[in-house]
């Protein structure tokens, strides 16, 4: 018997560069040859269900794990571009879109590729955008998007130089705000100042002075975040080139993006450890504020290390996170719950990541539904963001975090929620141009692929609600 699932061979290549095996190593603990398990890697063979209940072995996951593709997701950025004006005249259909991905996804990722490019080709012709219109498409931001995504936004070697690090503060006797300072005066012989930084700057290194200058204007969380994000470019760059290195980058911005990331990663990983972090968010069932109350972090923060909890045998709730602006903007996306959130538009304006800014800094919980009919838990909070100092500009943005719906009972916001109630459900989509819901009143565009077909008798709330 063979194992279906069109991305099981990713699945493995990904498990594999976690663990830093090389092919070789990998198919001999396997019993197999190299250049076989290449075509698995490859989707160019299917694996049997011996060999899948053994490779689901070797790595200590379930076969099912190995066996769930992220097609769904593959569908979704497809027909996100299919819904393009560029595509109008094509007349492709949801179903040759997904036998698309489902057939070849190989071509499938080669075409998304294409249109990234084309994007950022596009967009960097463009003008630049007036103040609350999107950016224009730059292609590191998706790479990273996608580089975080194969990795299941997990890094052990990262977690495990951000342990060694914690030790060694602890050790030292002082605070942990206080040892983090020490930290960096006597391994890297910086002394770190709050100090009157030009705008926009939050972080900056006298070389000359050995002075590692934090903007005063800053909230503590951050300042200490930034603190050990510094300590993550010199005390974890060896760990962080490696993984950059292994990693299937685009030239240009992308690795210095990805060495940013990767650096805030460490940090993360500094100030909230694994293990103690990982069982805060079980006794206290995900309680966000709680949690950053007990390791001294923010919202986004917290909800951003809540996601790389994907320890082999400790493992966290699967979550999808979202951050967008006030605009409609995605600046981050991830997801490990299985829903899909757009690559390149807006989502979907019942998705409660929008309803959150009518109801600044309050928790707003949502049962999300998808055409597919796949259900998620979902909350979202606004957060805002800017300059601790008198008429300073400030940026309003939402956070969103979610899981599947079958997760929903081990957070704490599912309290007083029905959780199986038709009535609590919210039906939304990924966006306009994908989503085949006719009926619905929030659109803001059509559906690529239907035409009107109007009546001048009525006159419907939307327009695009009433289509052929």
């Amino acid at each position: 018997m063979e194992a279906s699932g069109s991305q099981i061979g990713g699945r493995i290549k990904r498990l594999r560069r976690v663990r830093h095996l090389s092919q070789a190593d990998l198919a001999a603990a396997l019993g197999i040859s190299p250049s076989y398990l290449n075509l698995i890697e490859h989707n160019r063979r299917k694996v049997t269900v011996p060999l899948l209940f053994s490779i689901a072995g070797y790595f200590g996951v379930e076969p099912g794990e190995l066996v769930d593709s992220d097609e769904g997701r593959l569908v979704g950025d497809l027909m996100e571009i299919f819904g393009d004006d560029l595509f109008a005249d094509s007349d492709l259909t949801n179903l040759e879109i997904r036998d698309l991905a489902h057939a070849n996804p190989a071509a499938a990722r080669a075409v998304l590729k294409l249109y990234d490019r084309y994007k950022n080709f596009t967009g960097a012709a463009s003008p630049r955008p007036m103040p609350g219109e999107a950016e224009p498409f730059h292609l590191a931001t998706d790479a990273i998007s996608d580089f975080l995504q194969a990795n299941a936004n997990h890094f052990p070697a990262l977690e495990e130089a951000a342990e060694r690090v914690r030790v060694d503060i602890d050790n030292s006797g002082d605070s942990f705000e206080t040892g983090i300072k020490t930290y960096l005066f006597n391994v890297f012989g910086l002394e770190t100042r709050l100090a009157s930084l030009p705008h926009g700057v939050a972080r900056q290194l006298d070389a000359a002075r050995r002075h590692l200058l934090v903007s005063d204007l800053l909230p503590g969380e951050t300042a200490s975040f930034l603190l050990a994000q510094q300590i993550g470019t010199l005390a974890a760059s060896a760990e962080i080139d490696a993984v950059i290195d292994g990693a299937n980058l685009p030239e240009g911005d992308a690795p210095a993006l990805a060495r940013n990331v990767l650096s805030s990663y460490f940090a993360a990983a500094l100030l909230m450890p694994y293990e103690p972090f990982l069982k805060a968010c079980r006794d206290h069932r995900y309680d966000i504020d709680r949690i950053g109350r007990r390791f001294g972090a923010s919202f986004e923060q917290v909800c951003h290390r809540m996601t790389t909890l994907q320890r082999k045998g400790a493992s966290g709730i699967p979550l999808h996170l979202v951050r967008t602006d006030i605009a409609g903007n995605i600046s981050k996306r991830f997801s490990l719950s299985g829903i899909h959130i757009p690559r390149h538009s807006g989502a979907c304006p019942r998705w409660n990541i929008y309803a959150a800014f009518l109801a600044p800094d309050r928790i707003n919980v949502q049962i999300s539904q998808m055409p597919d009919g796949q259900r998620y838990f979902c909350i979202a909070r606004t957060i805002t963001k800017g300059d601790y100092r008198y008429n300073a500009p400030r940026r309003h943005l939402s956070i969103g975090l979610g899981c599947a719906i079958h997760h929903a009972k081990e957070m704490i916001y599912a309290e007083g929620v029905d959780l199986t109630s038709e009535q609590q459900i919210v039906p939304i989509g990924t966006g306009c141009r994908i989503c085949p819901r006719l009926e619905c009143s929030s659109r803001a565009h059509p559906p690529a692929d239907h035409r009107f077909r109007l009546d001048d008798s009525i006159r419907p709330e939307s327009i695009y609600a009433r289509m052929g």
